[in-house]
């Protein structure tokens, strides 16, 4: 079980990773986040965005530096990582690598009511899901390639990981598409007559029940 932290947001272990390298005001940060495509990598909601620095603040886990002025624009109050900062990041870090965490999609939602579609417009609509997946694939690792030209693999793994997911996706489609095709898939029989009698097989009702008493 996840553990449960000062500032939990995921937008936190952002800010702290932006302010490990050195200190910032909260634009910077912000620029920052961005122009390494951190919202990319985890989900950002960037209205809570100085919510979260004051709680950092507030938790002690980053610490005010000093207030800086450019010009005309508005003070802005520099920040740097703590301590107990870094030691959240390094900690907060070995937790996501090492302990799997369910993580819903909304393809799973999808799948998990695939019986409400016809067996011919589900094999049509995962075919498109497919061909969707390869230009994806196909785009990943050209960019991929292009990037380790120029930047370490270090910073790149979560990239290969996105490219890995999906690969695994396609080829899991793939079969799924095989088995249907084929006729190989159990119940496929049944599946399609409920579409077109409007009345749920016998098998199907007994086995649907039966899975839910199992959860």
């Amino acid at each position: 079980m996840p553990k449960r932290r000062k500032v939990g947001n995921l937008l936190a272990l952002a800010v702290l990773s932006a302010l490990v390298q050195r200190p910032m005001h909260p634009y910077e940060i912000a620029t920052a986040l961005r122009a390494w495509g951190k919202d990319q990598d985890m989900e950002i909601k960037w209205g809570s965005f100085y919510t979260v620095i004051r709680n950092l603040d507030r938790h002690g886990l980053i610490a005010a530096v000093e207030s800086v002025r450019a010009g005309r624009r508005p003070e802005r109050t520099v920040y740097r990582i703590t301590d107990a900062g870094r030691a959240e990041l390094v900690d907060w870090a070995r937790e996501l690598v090492s302990t799997p965490e369910s993580e819903q999609s909304r393809f799973r939602a999808g799948l998990s009511v695939l019986a409400a579609l016809h067996p011919d417009e589900a094999t049509a609509l995962l075919r498109r899901r497919l061909e969707l997946l390869d230009e994806l694939i196909r785009a990943g690792r050209a960019a991929l390639a292009e990037h380790l030209r120029q930047v370490p693999r270090l910073f790149l793994v979560e990239s290969e990981y996105d490219l890995a997911v999906q690969e695994a996706e396609a080829a899991w489609v793939r079969d799924l598409l095989a088995a249907f095709t084929s006729g190989d898939f159990p119940g496929l029989d049944q599946w399609r007559a409920f579409h077109e009698t409007g009345e749920l097989p016998a098998e199907l009702t007994d086995v649907a029940e039966r899975s839910r008493r199992t959860e």
